[in-house]
This record gives structure tokens, sequence and C-alpha cells, in this order.
């Protein structure tokens, strides 16, 4: 073969692959970064660059992307706000509550027991319940550049809808400006976006050269129970409440949404970095832009199913493993605290593990065990941390879709 023909190869290869969607190109990197990561581990490991640009280039336009969107979204709406955030914050508590209360169902079916004589770990856990709400009021009136810089997305969509209702008044001028702004970011978001495959390429191949799968291989009953409960929420609980709102099949919907948001939440294993990815995935969808551009910041916040299925299984197995008798009517209280606990959760990799010794402290285990405990969920993380990041990042979009819809039958 020539060098012109050669050359003439590559193109149309390279031609074919761009033309893919994202998806198709997205799920030809994991196989790629999985078999590289098995036949070469040391070759895999310096490809974490690609992965580490990509998650950084994320986690830097989101904040800016939530900010800009929702003010100017507020700023230009046509339809009422209150009549859209009221059933998408009804579909995220519901969600997360029904995860917490499956995740004691399976705990009770399938008891786990664990092996506690882990070193103690570091970390700072709130003390209560009272603390997680005080810090939650305090990362509200953060200041704004500081909420940019930090990713701190509950001041960020706090300050978003202020400037967006105090621009509602102002000169349409003004409010194109604003548009403009926020369209000139989504242009930059949807070029980030398009990187995905070569950073889900670098995140693969450095994840499994690093960790292997023998490390998961002692807690797989864990594992197990954890990856049961969230499925259950995505393949069955999710459907079920999208489709007594729709009335029509949900199936559709939840895996385009596993699809175009889970797959990379699962490999960022950041609600916040994959912020960027579920609003492009919103667009595709034709959701209306008030809707999505408010509920998808919102729901990288509190919208936390996985987080509550890993807080009550976890606090759980450490109450089975202490022989601790936890009657259902309890662990249904735990439930609550689990869910409410868990809108305090941070957006980044491993926020819910934290709260796990609020939990624990329900039962009386004391800190220093239940900081075993946490250090078992980082363990087992690049399992249980990417599974729940992406039930959570996919049911953003899930029901942010069936919320939209509702909408649009009340406006017809």
């Amino acid at each position: 073969m020539t060098p012109t023909n050669t050359t003439s190869s590559n193109t149309s290869l390279f031609s074919k692959l761009t033309s893919l969607g994202l998806v198709p190109q997205i799920i030809i990197a994991i196989v790629l970064g999985t078999l590289l990561a098995v036949i070469s581990p040391d070759a895999a490991k310096s490809f974490s660059m690609l992965g580490s640009l990509f998650v950084s280039a994320l986690k830097a336009v989101a904040p800016i992307l939530v900010l800009v969107l929702v003010t100017s979204s507020i700023a230009n709406q046509k339809i009422d706000s209150d009549a859209e955030l009221k059933p998408i914050i009804g579909l995220y508590f519901i969600g997360t509550l029904s995860a917490a209360f499956i995740a004691v169902v399976l705990s009770f079916l399938f008891p786990t027991s664990l092996t506690l004589d882990l070193a103690g770990a570091t970390a700072n856990p709130p003390q209560g319940l009272g603390e997680v709400l005080s810090n939650l009021a305090f990362k509200v009136v953060e200041n704004p550049i500081s909420a940019i810089a930090n990713g701190n997305f509950i001041a960020v969509l706090a300050w978003g809808l202020g400037l967006g209702f105090s621009l509602k008044h102002a000169n349409s001028s003004t409010k194109s400006t604003v548009h403009d702004f926020s369209n000139a970011i989504s242009s930059i978001v949807k070029i980030v976006i398009r990187f995905a495959p070569l950073g889900i390429f670098g995140l693969v191949a450095n994840t499994i050269a690093t960790t292997g799968f023998s490390a998961l291989a002692q807690y797989s009953h864990l594992v197990a129970v954890l990856l049961g409960a969230m499925l259950i929420i995505a393949l069955v609980i999710n459907p079920l409440i999208v489709f007594v709102i729709m009335r029509k099949n949900p199936y559709p919907l939840v895996f385009t949404c596993l699809r175009g948001s889970g797959i990379t939440a699962f490999f960022t294993r950041s609600s916040a970095a994959n912020i960027p990815v579920n609003m492009e995935l919103c667009r595709r969808l034709e959701l209306h832009e008030d809707t999505y551009s408010i509920s998808i910041p919102l729901g990288a916040t509190i919208n936390m199913a996985g987080a509550a299925i890993t807080i009550t299984v976890l606090t759980l197995a450490a109450a089975h493993s202490l022989h601790i008798e936890v009657d259902f009517s309890t662990a249904i209280l735990l439930s609550v605290v689990a869910s409410i606990s868990a809108c305090g959760a941070s957006g980044v990799a491993g926020g819910s593990l934290l709260l796990i010794p609020l939990a624990c402290s329900l039962f009386g285990i004391n800190n220093d065990i239940a900081m075993q405990v946490v250090a078992i969920g980082f363990i087992i993380g690049v399992i249980q941390d990417s599974a729940e990041t992406a039930l959570n990042s996919s049911t953003d979009v899930v029901f942010s879709a069936a919320a939209s819809h509702h909408l649009t039958k009340k406006l017809d």
C-alpha cells in the first residue's frame, strides 16, 4: 500500500469514528482502556493525565455554566418557576427516600458482615444532623466568587436564582446579553464534552491498572447488595415513578439517560463534574431549558438516591457485624435520616461515605468503628462510588424529563 493510500485509510477510519455518536465513542474508549490496562498496566497508567484533564475541565466549566444558565433562564422565563420546581423537588425527595427504603429491605434479606479490623482512617465527619443542615445554610451564603472557585453548587445555584429574579424586570437588551453569554458558555461546554471519549479512556485505563479487580473480591457480598439496590432503583422504581407521571413506557427515556449520563458519571465519579454532560443531554432531549437549567444543578446537590443507599447499607452492615438488633421501624427511621443526610453529600467522589458515622450514631456505634466502615467504603469505591454517581446523575435527567413532560401537558 502506498503512503497516500495509508493516509487515506487512516483518514477514513478517523471519519468513521467521529461520525459515531458520543455514546458509541465512549463505549469504544471503555473497551480500549480496559484492554490496555489488562495487557500493559504501566502503559495504561501513563494515560491517567487524559482522565484528569477531562474531569478538571468539566469541574472548571460547571460552576460558571450553572450560574449563567440559571440566571438567564430565570431572567428570560416565560413560565412559572414555582410550578416547575415543586414537582421536581418532590420527585427528588421521593426517589431518594425510596432508594433508602429499598436499601433497608435488601439489607434485611441479605445481611452483610464486615471484618472491622482496618486501621483508623482520618476524616472529618459531621457530628449530627444539625451540623449537616448548618453546613448547608452556610454554603448558601458563601461569596459567589469563592463558590465558583470551590465548586460550591448550593451557593452558585442560590446566586443564579437571585440574579435571575433581579433581572426579570431589566430591559430587553440586558436580558439578551445574559442569554448570549449563556449560549457562549454552553458552546464551550460542548467542546469539552467532545473530548469525553479520550477522558474516559484515560480514567478507565488508570483505574483498572491501579486497583485491578482483586480488591473487590473480599467484599463481593457487600458490593452485590449495594449494586442490587441501585439497579432496582434505576430499572424498577424510577421507571415506575416516570410511568405514573407520563403514562407511557418509561424505559426508552430511562435507558437513554443511563447511556447519555450514567456512563460518563460512572467514570468521572462526580455529580458536579457531570452537570455539563446532563445539560447537553437535556438539550438533545428537547426539554424546557427553563426547567433543566435549574433542575440539573439542583439535582446534583440534593438528588442523592445512590448516596442514601450507600449510607443505609453500610450502616446496617456495621450494625449486623456488631450483632446489634435493629427492628424494621428503626431501620425506616434510618432511611429518613439517610435521605436527609444524602442531600448534604458533596457532589464529589466519596462524598456520601463521610455521612456514615452520622447514621451509625443512631445505633450507638462509636466513631472509631464507623470510620473503619468508611475505610471499607473507600476500598470498594471504585465500584460503589462509580455506580452511586451514575444512578444519582442519570436520575437527575430522568426526573427533569418527567417534570418537563408534566409541565408541557399542563400548558397544552
